[in-house]
């Protein structure tokens, strides 16, 4: 999934707050020592500054600091106030002004909006640089996690003594090999796919145990091959870069195969992708051909995400009535790891053009990642709701807190929390199928197998 939050990203709304100053949303309290206006995320350890019409941002902990880059605003302000930001002349989110001072941010690609609060001033961590020695790059690395991380409790996770353990280990003069190895191993009993760090020789990424590491080639060639030889299909469409495919099944049945929410394009920007994602919708859901359906086959099996609002975007085709899809929050208080912001409810909504209400079929794996999860989420509160065939998925539904060290090293987690309709997380655990079978095993492999397809259109519809 999309990184949710960057210090671009923030720098950007604060610049919308100057330029909406005016508004109903707009704030008089100023930094008295700058002269600046500043706001805070509420979650997200993010404060912007804004000075004029440049903007700072800041990723912040308790114990620091780190300065981001600032945008410009693209077009004029609406006369509400809201403002859309990017970079190259490209849109990549939408500021709009809110009572009290504050604001909310829509980041293009996500499915919720984030609250901006007002403050009086920059926090006194923002006022001077954040030392990039090896103690400080370790304090701020395991402060973010414990400051920001969804699942220290549901997986019982005693981060203190996670830093008890690894603190001593750490001096002014650690070589870098040796701090990147520590913080890999921080991290990696954490079976978080949404966990990473890269260093200056070195990239880890978590995963739940037991994911396996499979070829995305091998598994679109194995598939495809039984679809051709045991299905008899002689006709793949693909679009997107070959990220996505569709094929007329035998019986006026369909199988729309989506391996990504992003990298549709080259430039990979959400709008962009969304417009190359319209393209593939609208030949896929032709009129006549949605009018023959009588069962649709949604294969997500080997998706590791992209963006929310690109699979809400899919979703869209499947229903003629709004419905909520999940309800998502982030954790804001760096003391208490149960405490979030506001829910925020996400709907299903209903695309423009033709439009498939039948029975539908989704077959998931481990591999069906972040978007690919909350595209999911995003159907079981559909009527009729879709069976789900294969096995369970990753469990990472947040999206990515990205962050920098002082060192200039990166580094990710998850901070949010998404809730179906029944107001479950499967954050961890990940959504189970309905229907379980096998799923890119080697028997299935060498066998030139696919049960979860073929149990997705052998049962009666």
């Amino acid at each position: 999934m999309r990184p949710l939050l960057s210090a671009t990203i923030l720098a950007l709304v604060a610049t919308s707050l100057v330029s909406c100053s005016g508004s109903p949303g707009g704030s008089e309290d100023t930094d008295e020592d700058t002269g600046a206006r500043v706001w805070r995320s509420d979650g997200y350890g993010m404060v912007i500054s804004v000075t004029g019409k440049r903007a700072q941002t800041f990723e912040t902990t308790s114990i620091s600091c780190m300065p981001g880059e600032p945008l410009n605003q693209l077009g004029q302000p609406a006369p509400d106030g809201t403002v859309q930001y990017g970079s190259k002349g490209v849109a990549e989110q939408t500021l709009r002004p809110a009572p009290g001072g504050g604001a909310t941010l829509q980041v293009l690609g996500t499915a919720a909006d984030i609250d901006l609060l007002p403050l009086p001033g920059l926090p006194e961590t923002c006022k001077r640089k954040t030392p990039d020695d090896p103690v400080t790059t370790f304090d701020v690395f395991w402060t973010t996690f414990a400051e920001n991380y969804n699942s220290s409790t549901r997986k019982n996770i005693n981060w203190a003594a996670v830093r008890d353990q690894y603190r001593p280990r750490v001096s002014a003069g650690t070589e870098p090999e040796e701090l990147y190895t520590i913080l890999e191993e921080m991290i990696r009993p954490l079976g978080d796919m949404h966990t990473s760090v890269a260093g200056d020789d070195g990239e880890f990424e978590g995963s739940r145990p037991g994911t396996r590491d499979l070829s995305s080639r091998a598994i679109t060639t194995a598939v495809d091959n039984h679809l051709r030889q045991n299905l008899g299909v002689t006709a793949i469409q693909t679009f997107a870069g070959g990220k996505i495919a569709y094929i007329d099944l035998p019986g006026a049945r369909g199988y729309l195969r989506i391996n990504s929410f992003e990298e549709y394009s080259e430039d990979d920007t959400y709008l962009a992708n969304k417009a190359e994602l319209d393209r593939a919708l609208t030949a896929v859901f032709a009129p006549e051909r949605v009018a023959a359906w009588r069962g649709l086959v949604l294969d997500v099996r080997n998706n590791p995400g992209g963006d929310d609002a690109l699979a809400l975007q899919v979703a869209g085709r499947l229903t003629d009535t709004p419905y909520l899809a999940y309800t998502k929050q982030a954790r804001n208080d760096a003391a208490d790891p149960n405490k979030y912001s506001r829910p925020r409810r996400v709907t299903v909504t209903p695309a423009e053009g033709p439009r498939y209400t039948g029975p539908v079929r989704v077959l998931t794996s481990e591999l069906t990642v972040s978007a690919g999860e909350t595209f999911v989420e995003s159907l079981m509160a559909r009527t009729p709701a879709p069976s789900r065939i294969g096995s369970t998925t990753q469990g990472v539904f947040s999206d990515t807190l990205d962050r920098k060290l002082p060192n200039g090293w990166t580094f990710g987690l998850g901070n949010e929390d998404y809730y179906a309709p029944d107001g479950r997380s499967y954050e961890g655990p990940g959504i189970p199928p309905t229907v379980t079978t096998p799923v890119f095993t080697e028997s299935e492999f060498a066998q030139r197998r696919d049960s979860a397809l073929d149990s997705s259109l052998g049962a009666p519809w």
